[in-house]
């Protein structure tokens, strides 16, 4: 209920396209419509929670090993022969299905395989990079846009993923119109409702993620994550492969789920939705011992609040307000701080005569000095701080 009056209050605003914000809810302009019928018939109490109907899509398995094999093959044509048969082991184990090689061999007699080049792998996993390696679920949400690509005649669409490091669990796949911040933010806020708070999401340097022009490259999106207490986490600017599972779940989505394109966001979106109930409960995954996603996920067990809550500060420090034009006021003077901070609580505290270190809870932004009236920038995380950011 809370995210229908959410979408409600934004299409009053008249910001965004109906459609952007539909795609952003996940849901349909059929819906949306009866969401705001409601809602100007009855007021808040008319987007309350309605009965569903549950959706099932079971496998039908074939009796006959041969055909089965290749009609598995025909519905999953990215999947090789490994994957096969860790899915018809897994349907039905009461079938001695053949070797994988022997299904390698049986899928290029039937011209099922078509041959391709061998690449040397070019990247090893970092371990110098200072990312943080995923024991559990929600440790680390991988996230980043797949390239943008055109619907048919249409508009472009911008698909935003989001994935759990240590699971390989494709939490959301939307398309969106754009990376603007507002819709991504929608976005996060359903995941977070649905799965709880991660401890750390990792992404690119590009926007809404990370801001170049900006202290610490801080974006208003970031500064939300961590006003929630999640640690934003960016690869180096330009090494991709930092991020690899992400790349390698996006390799996928391209070639099963956008060739080609759709001819316009809502079926592009019925897509992705597809592509990713198939990619977490059906597709065996290599890296986790050839089980599927959804067999080892959990939600996280940090709810998303209802409220944002004010950032509290021991008593001995001063606080200052960031203006809306990211400005900072000390004693009548002015200094420049970031825009991705505006309107938030940021602390002083001494540490000698006219030295002042700033902080923005678990941040540290760097020091100011009053005399001279100077801000030098240095922005880290508090070493007391990290492992609870």
């Amino acid at each position: 209920m809370s995210q229908r009056e959410e979408f409600v209050r934004l299409v009053h605003q008249r910001r965004h396209p109906i459609t952007e914000l539909c795609v952003a809810f996940g849901i349909s302009e059929k819906t949306a419509h009866k969401w705001l019928s409601r809602f100007h018939e009855e007021g808040v109490a008319g987007l309350a929670d309605r009965s569903h109907v549950p959706h099932l899509a079971p496998h039908q398995i074939s009796s006959r090993v041969r055909r089965e094999i290749t009609r598995l093959r025909e519905q999953h044509p990215s999947w090789g022969a490994r994957k096969l048969r860790a899915l018809l082991a897994r349907t039905s184990p009461e079938i001695t299905w053949p070797a994988s090689s022997t299904i390698g061999e049986l899928l290029r007699r039937e011209g099922l395989v078509r041959p391709s080049r061998r690449r040397r792998a070019s990247y090893g996993a970092p371990l110098d990079s200072g990312l943080t390696i995923a024991r559990a679920p929600n440790d680390v949400w991988t996230t980043d846009f797949k390239g943008e690509f055109r619907l048919g005649p249409g508009p472009y669409c911008y698909p935003l993923t989001v994935l759990d490091a240590q699971s390989r669990y494709l939490l959301g796949c939307t398309a969106l119109l754009s990376t603007a911040t507002v819709p991504v933010k929608v976005v996060f806020t359903r995941l977070f409702e649905r799965f709880g708070l991660p401890e750390i999401i990792r992404s690119d340097n590009g926007v809404p993620f990370a801001s170049s022009l900006s202290l610490g490259r801080l974006s208003t999106l970031s500064v939300w994550w961590i006003r929630l207490g999640i640690r934003p986490e960016r690869i180096t600017p330009g090494h991709p492969q930092q991020n690899g599972q992400h790349e390698r779940m996006h390799k996928t989505l391209k070639a099963e789920s956008t060739r080609p394109p759709s001819a316009n966001l809502r079926d592009q979106q019925t897509r992705f939705d597809r592509f990713r109930r198939e990619y977490n409960s059906l597709r065996p995954h290599e890296a986790l011992g050839q089980r599927e996603p959804a067999s080892l996920y959990t939600p996280s067990a940090r709810n998303f609040p209802a409220r944002l809550s004010a950032i509290e500060y021991p008593a001995h420090l001063e606080v200052r307000r960031v203006g809306g034009n990211g400005m900072v006021t000390w004693e009548g003077r002015k200094f420049w701080l970031t825009r991705a901070l505006s309107g938030e609580d940021i602390s002083f505290e001494e540490t000698e005569e006219d030295t002042w270190i700033m902080n923005f809870g678990p941040l540290t932004l760097g020091t100011y000095h009053p005399p001279s009236n100077i801000f030098l920038p240095e922005t880290c995380w508090k070493k007391d701080d990290r492992a609870n950011s």
